[in-house]
């Protein structure tokens, strides 16, 4: 009989070591290594043989809609059988509260497993709701081998695992929570939906750095991968796809948490600005995209006089570093004078955006704020600046484009290379710039 093995494991990465150390080689944590035994691997004598791909059965319209548009809009277009979804978020950001939402509007029987609460505090937070579903059947649990059989049993379309961290198998002696338990917890659940074509929802605890608690192969061993995000004191809440094997990454859907439960925001750019405030320097309009949906925000910027001898910089809702950059493009090709200067930039709604087209406001509204000169209510930017002030066509700029005119937004500053290649959209006056000083210009400013 082969022995038990026991290595030392790192609960922020996954690394592995012989012996025990302080600091993690890996990812460079203190005290993170734990002692685990693992169970002796048994290896299957049976083959698997190929098949031709044209022999393999295909299901059309096999996704599973969620009734809930935002969430269907993440997945790809709705639930795809078999599939497993990793959900993860800050505590209290609404991850089970949107997951017994979706519960409760399918029209399928599924089993909502809750290995932190028991059911009594399930149904307490299904009555705040107004959910009364006879479909829904919830076991508090968390021994796998149970919830695997009673899902065997019950034979659900949607398992629901809230939360994987708090899972654990008999076949491991370490704790809940632990590296080991983690990866084999949901290779099992996984295997469970391949198998059995049960869509899998797993929900995921999250680090101090945002990044979802567990080994990184958690994230490579199910099919989608989203994240909840929201900033306290404010009630969005963005659904971010940052893997899916079924659909568009980087897709959002948006979100606004209410007293009933989370509320689904049909049209947030609308939402985002409906308290923009007018003629106001520093404040100024962006057009990204956020998968494959435009989204309008507004962007503002606070420049003034250091007391420091070092000015700071800081920057709620994108990259620092990206900041630096631009700030530096300005100070270089306009002239303008950043070094004595405080600079705070505000992507307005608690969002994030990494998208490079956003540089062109982000420009605008430190020269606006600066300068102490409005940028008209009515217009819009977008475009990517170059480290020689030049500004770069963006992808989509017909959607960026459309959308600003539906909310009713007449006047937009674009890449020049992007207006040589579009038409004319009614009620918009559309002017082209090729670098940061005509766009100035063409803003007034």
């Amino acid at each position: 009989m082969a022995k038990e093995k026991t290595v030392y494991q790192c609960q922020a990465c996954g690394f592995e070591s012989p012996k025990w150390l302080g600091k993690c080689p890996d990812c460079g944590q203190w005290n993170t290594l734990v002692e685990e035994h693992l169970a002796p691997k048994r290896f299957s004598r049976a083959t698997a043989h190929p098949e031709p791909l044209s022999s393999i059965p295909h299901e059309v319209g096999g996704r599973l809609s969620t009734k809930i548009a935002e969430l269907d809009r993440v997945l790809g277009g709705g639930i795809v059988r078999g599939s497993a979804v990793l959900v993860g978020g800050d505590p209290g950001i609404g991850k089970s509260t949107l997951l017994l939402q979706a519960a409760a509007k399918f029209d399928l029987p599924v089993l909502y497993v809750s290995a932190e609460e028991s059911p009594e505090q399930i149904k307490m937070r299904a009555e705040r709701l107004g959910i009364r579903s006879e479909k829904i059947g919830v076991l508090s649990e968390t021994l796998l081998e149970n919830i695997i059989a009673e899902a065997k049993r019950s034979r659900p379309e949607l398992l629901i695992i809230d939360s994987i961290q708090t899972i654990y198998t008999d076949e491991m002696n370490s704790a809940p929570g632990s590296v080991g338990q983690v990866r084999d917890c949901a290779a099992r659940l996984v295997q469970f939906a391949k198998q059995n074509g049960v869509s899998v929802f797993i929900v995921g605890h999250v680090t101090k750095e945002g990044m979802i608690a567990g080994p990184r192969v958690l994230e490579h061993i199910v099919d989608t991968v989203f994240y909840f995000e929201g900033q306290k004191g404010h009630s969005f809440r963005i659904l971010r796809t940052v893997k899916n094997r079924f659909g568009s990454t980087n897709e959002i859907g948006v979100f606004e948490m209410t007293d009933a439960g989370l509320s689904e925001v049909e049209n947030p750019s609308e939402l985002f600005l409906a308290e923009r405030p007018v003629n106001v320097s520093g404040s100024v309009v962006a057009a990204s995209i956020e998968g494959t949906r435009p989204l309008l925000v507004e962007i503002q910027a606070l420049v003034s006089t250091s007391t420091f001898s070092v000015p700071r910089r800081a920057s709620l809702g994108m990259d620092l570093q990206r900041v630096n950059l631009i700030l530096a493009v300005l100070e270089k090709v306009s002239g303008l004078h950043l070094a004595g200067m405080d600079v705070f930039l505000n992507i307005v709604g608690g969002l994030r955006i990494d998208e490079p087209a956003i540089d062109l406001a982000v420009a605008a509204a430190v020269v606006s704020s600066l300068r102490n000169r409005p940028i008209s209510p009515q217009a819009f930017l977008f475009g990517e600046i170059g480290l020689s002030g030049e500004i770069r066509a963006v992808s989509h700029a017909d959607a960026r484009l459309k959308e600003a005119a539906k909310i009713g937004l007449k006047e937009a500053v674009i890449p020049a290379l992007n207006r040589e290649k579009l038409k004319a959209i009614n009620g918009l006056a559309i002017t082209g710039a090729k670098d940061i000083n005509q766009a100035l210009d063409a803003l007034g400013i």
